[in-house]
């Protein structure tokens, strides 16, 4: 364990040691119930002291050129090798991370800061000249940003919910998730130790559970606060939403998913079981992309059900601390508890479980259920857990209306050997991302990410990013002084 003060406090953003209001919160490992951090439990107070402290940075920040804002982002991607022990550790400690989830985070981070370091040189605007003189666009910064991230890719989507809005030259407060809090306050050590932010420019919020509703309202309706960026679930990012429409704050939300992934009769069946395999699986499915519907065409449902189960029988969970598991523990008990409900469920009403199925504690080994059916819990509910759903179906239309059979829309995928054909396909899917023979789980900084229906609205990623935190202003400049001979007798005046 490291203590609050050793450090985990950023020197840049700082939003104040303990301030009497609640002291410190800890977090427990969900692998063992030790100790994984202790962090500054804020209250109320300290929150709405941190959104000052960013809007007395942001003419500072705000007034740097965009050279000097690119430096710091890309020194922050060349600091975080040096970081990847501790990094490691808190992930492990702190989500149950394993080996390969650990360096996803590193590798997605690093490219999102050097995205939006490169997204700097973009921030303009646009310049015309026509009869009545000189028309501009200016693309400005738009004052404090509130970011909220989630805990299951704390490293990515911490650095994603920060990195371009300081990008566009905003402040930030960061509202820390209460499961990896000291891993979201490491991101203001990496941005502070880059170089110059003014005090207050990145301010990170950590709380202990019961202060979340209380504090994020506080935050949303604190004047200042100008952007909203969420990511998590589709219940929280609606009270999100909600707040922010009664404050008049525009919010970008990427939320839940139940993304499909079609196999078409062409498809390289391997090649489609090990993207299944990765969509399904990695981070014990705790992804909002992850693979959650499975569409088979019923003439190559049963080879693919072969290799998909084959491969999960290998996909053993268990403590990433000791090494040798594909997979760690879930968030909680209680999570793993309602996936191994949801497969019962499945299995009452039919379902067949090809491989997996066991719970141990917060353990749960990867799991292939074959003839999943509506009706069934896991047919409709996002899962967010290790379980590989798979759908027989006789057509390509039933394939795409099980595909679109949801409130979500966030990824997909179509495997088939004829390109054009599984494009057709893909664009008749209704999701805010899809990619074809490749996973649904397809993180890309520079690519717009984000979803349709009850998964969002917005887009991270990408130059489209920027009109997320950015303000579109229109100046004009006229040829000469135009004379609109208002209130003149018979003149005809108008605009």
């Amino acid at each position: 364990m490291q203590h609050p003060d050793d450090g985990l406090c950023p020197p840049a953003g700082r939003t104040g040691s303990p301030d009497g209001e609640s002291g410190y919160y800890t977090r427990l490992n969900p692998a063992d119930g030790t100790v994984a951090s202790r962090v500054p439990a804020h209250g109320v107070k300290a929150a709405v002291a941190a959104v000052n402290a960013a809007a007395r940075a942001f003419p500072g920040w705000s007034g740097q050129p965009a050279a000097a804002r690119r430096a710091v982002l890309d020194r922050a991607a060349g600091l975080i090798d040096g970081y990847a022990p501790e990094i490691a550790r808190l992930m492990r400690a702190e989500i149950g991370a394993t080996d390969d989830w650990v360096r996803f985070n590193l590798d997605i981070a690093r490219r999102h800061l050097e995205t939006a370091a490169d997204l700097t040189e973009h921030i303009g605007g646009g310049v015309r000249r026509d009869a009545e003189g000189l028309q501009m666009c200016f693309r400005d910064p738009v004052g404090v940003c509130l970011a909220i991230a989630p805990w299951n890719a704390p490293f990515v989507l911490g650095m994603r919910a920060v990195a371009t809005a300081l990008a566009c030259g905003n402040t930030v407060v960061l509202k820390a998730s209460e499961n990896c809090p000291a891993m979201h306050m490491l991101i203001g050590r990496v941005l502070a130790e880059a170089g110059f932010l003014p005090e207050g420019a990145l301010g990170i919020v950590t709380h202990a559970p019961d202060l979340s509703e209380e504090i994020v309202t506080a935050l949303i309706a604190h004047d200042a606060v100008r952007r909203v960026n969420f990511t998590g679930s589709t219940r929280v990012g609606r009270i999100v939403a909600e707040l922010a429409g009664r404050h008049l704050k525009r919010c970008l939300l990427e939320l839940g998913g139940k993304a499909p992934f079609i196999v078409l009769e062409d498809a390289d069946l391997d090649a489609a079981a090990d993207a299944a395999a990765f969509g399904s699986f990695f981070n014990q499915g705790q992804i909002c992309m992850a693979t959650d519907r499975i569409i088979v065409m019923e003439q190559v449902a049963d080879a693919f059900a072969q290799r998909l189960a084959a491969l999960a029988r290998n996909l053993r969970a268990g403590d990433p601390m000791l090494g040798g598991y594909a997979l760690g523990p879930m968030v909680s008990e209680g999570v793993a508890q309602r996936i191994e409900d949801m497969v019962a469920d499945a299995v009452a009403k039919g379902a067949m479980v090809l491989a997996g199925g066991a719970r141990r504690g917060p353990y749960v080994d990867a799991v292939v259920l074959d003839r999943v059916e509506p009706g069934m819990m896991i047919y409709a509910e996002e899962c967010f857990g290790p379980v590989a759903a798979i759908c027989r179906v006789q057509s390509e239309a039933e394939a795409i209306g099980i595909a679109n059979d949801t409130r979500y829309g966030l990824s997909g995928a179509v495997f088939g050997r004829d390109i054009a054909h599984a494009l057709g396909v893909a664009r008749r899917i209704d999701s805010g991302m899809c990619h074809v023979n490749a996973p649904t789980l397809n993180d890309r900084p520079d690519m717009p990410v984000g979803g349709v229906k009850d998964s969002g609205f917005g887009r991270f990623g990408g130059v489209q990013m920027l009109d997320e935190f950015t303000e579109t202003r229109w100046i004009d400049i006229a040829r000469a002084p135009r004379r609109t001979g208002f209130g003149r007798p018979d003149s005809g005046a108008g605009i």
